[in-house]
């Protein structure tokens, strides 16, 4: 692979940029491999990625049913932080934004990490209490970040209303190295990586069935053929429970739609990321200057991946209160994603009833944040066949034993 510089792209323009190679192979599938992993998001791609860079182990395939990133990876909407209230969150997500700082250098992949800052309004007494509880926990977890008082909420957004007519701003949990990054290039920087330690990248192959012998693992029947592998790795979002069905088990969450937007393109004109739980929404501006724009979670069972008009009124209609210069924009377009749902809001990170079979799930809206965390936890989870120190909290059999990890208010807007 050759290593993307400055230097490579003035070579290139000299040679009328024909000696570009493809960033990643698209092989057919061999007969067998070591580990499958189905789903090429984020979280499936880092799995791969760092069971061959810390764990040496390349005889793998990643199956997507579509195309590479298709899934959620390349629709949320690239938030990054890591000031949860409970232990085993906020170990892996510090542990998931630690790693983003450096992963455009570790990748030689620019991912466009944008350490801007991320603050949660707190616009009632119950958000005020709750987020200097955050802000303790987080103390003691070695992770940064603070409550900031209403004058320095509009210093550093000077566009917001801190006098809403329902929800005034008494201040907000702002975590100054949190931030955003470009999602497709999170998936195309594992996905060059991962290609150049032989891995194997197959898209377009759905997976149809997954064949057993004396209770574990030994193939999955794809659109492609049968693939005979010694260990399997789900790590497919919102189709989770329609994989583990497949499995012959069944998985205590359920999928829904997530909807976001974006307006049309305006000058710089806020720098930071605002998440407002109060009323359901938050808002950052892209590179090329439109708002992104989203809230909560669709409230019934679904797997669309469409927008709707309910739910773009609801959303807008609540951050105009905080941002009235978002009324006199157009909207660009809208979309969807099919996020997996648990009952405590965190997610599984866990072996399965079916032998050498491990699943990654359930992390909601919030994702694209967890990306190289998640990755790390899930590769040594397959390697080692146990759990290790960031995973072993996330079992799927914590809900049956009563060991919830309630990130419900953390995660209220759940990004």
């Amino acid at each position: 692979m050759k290593r993307y510089s400055v230097f490579a792209i003035a070579r290139e323009a000299l040679r009328q940029h024909r000696g570009w190679e493809r960033a990643w192979a698209s092989p057919l599938p061999r007969k067998s491999y070591d580990v499958v992993i189905v789903g090429a998001g984020g979280h499936g791609l880092a799995t791969a990625y760092y069971l061959g860079k810390v764990f040496g182990i390349t005889n793998v395939a990643v199956l997507e049913k579509g195309w590479l990133g298709g899934g959620n990876t390349g629709r949320n909407t690239t938030i990054i932080r890591s000031n949860y209230l409970q232990d085993p969150s906020a170990a892996i997500y510090e542990k998931s934004r630690a790693l983003y700082e450096t992963l455009s250098q570790e990748l030689n992949y620019n991912i466009m990490f944008s350490p801007r800052g991320v603050m949660m309004l707190a616009q009632t007494e119950h958000e005020v209490r709750g987020y200097l509880r955050t802000e303790r926990a987080n103390a003691l977890q070695g992770v940064e970040t603070r409550f900031i008082q209403p004058d320095e909420v509009k210093r550093l957004v000077p566009i917001i209303r801190l006098d809403g007519p329902r929800y005034p701003v008494l201040g907000a949990l702002w975590q100054a190295r949190a931030g955003t990054a470009r999602h497709d290039a999170v998936a195309w920087g594992y996905a060059r990586a991962c290609s150049d330690m032989g891995m194997h990248i197959i898209q377009n192959c759905a997976v149809t069935g997954v064949e057993a012998v004396d209770g574990k693992v030994s193939a999955v029947q794809t659109t492609q053929g049968s693939i005979g592998c010694r260990k399997l790795g789900i790590v497919v979002a919102g189709h989770s429970g329609a994989l583990a069905d497949m499995a012959g088990f069944r998985l205590p969450v359920e999928s829904v739609a997530l909807q976001a937007l974006v307006s049309e393109p305006i000058k710089p004109c806020m720098d930071v990321v605002v998440m407002a739980n109060t009323v359901h929404g938050y808002m950052s501006q892209s590179d090329k200057g439109e708002m992104v724009i989203g809230g909560g979670a669709d409230h019934f069972n679904n797997y669309t991946q469409r927008g709707s008009w309910m739910h773009i009124e609801e959303t807008v209609r609540a951050l105009i209160e905080t941002f009235p210069m978002l009324s006199r924009l157009k909207m660009l377009r809208q979309w969807g994603g099919i996020v997996d749902m648990t009952g405590d809001r965190s997610p599984i990170i866990s072996k399965t009833p079916l032998g050498n079979c491990f699943i990654n799930c359930g992390w909601g809206t919030g994702g694209f944040k967890a990306t190289p965390g998640s990755g790390w936890a899930m590769a040594e989870l397959i390697a080692r066949g146990e759990p290790g120190p960031l995973a072993e909290a996330f079992s799927m059999y914590r809900f049956r034993e009563g060991r919830f990890i309630d990130e419900s208010v953390a995660a209220g807007v759940a990004h």
